[in-house]
């Protein structure tokens, strides 16, 4: 089962430090920069991915729906909200999708209806570690081996989260 990755991208945007800078100069360019970062993330990992933007703070001329480095872009109708755009994404794709939004409203309807979901600061932290680690350059060197360090730490068994955690987990550990 493929993953579907459902983006707030104004909340993701406006929770990361770096991409909030930009916005402040030019919504376009904040839109623009997170674009790129999402291009340069989805040629590592491949999931298919929408971008959801309130269609308010939109130029006329742009489309309701356009693509951008196999990224789909979203913007909702004038007077509607990107949340309820999110919902709607959310209500067909069901378990495939996974939505990044810092938005407590619009994760709760996703994990009700079986999506995963993901913060917009920790979604952004791993697409830096995915696209750092592709970076030419960015091997690591191979520590040596001790074999067993022997310690009298017990591991017993822990308390196992409840089932729709632990999809939920699977499902972000992939992205």
């Amino acid at each position: 089962m493929s993953l579907h990755i459902v983006i707030d991208g104004y909340n993701l945007i406006r929770q990361s430090e770096r991409l909030s800078n930009i916005e402040r100069s030019s919504l376009e360019e904040g839109r623009e920069a997170l674009l790129e970062s999402l291009a340069s993330y989805r040629k590592v990992k491949h999931h298919p991915m929408t971008v959801v933007f309130d269609g308010t703070h939109a130029d006329l001329q742009i489309n309701a729906k356009r693509q951008h480095k196999g990224i789909n872009i979203v913007f909702s109708r004038p007077g509607e909200l990107a949340d309820t755009v999110i919902k709607r994404l959310v209500a067909r794709e069901r378990e495939r999708a996974v939505v990044v939004s810092s938005d407590r409203e619009v994760a709760d309807f996703a994990t009700a209806h079986g999506a995963a979901t993901i913060g917009s600061v920790e979604f952004e932290n791993k697409m830096e570690m995915a696209t750092n680690l592709d970076a030419p350059g960015a091997g690591f060197r191979e520590e040596k081996k001790r074999g067993w360090t022997p310690t009298t730490k017990k591991k017993g068994p822990s308390r196992r989260p409840p089932k729709e955690k632990r999809r939920s987990r699977s499902k972000t550990r992939k992205l």
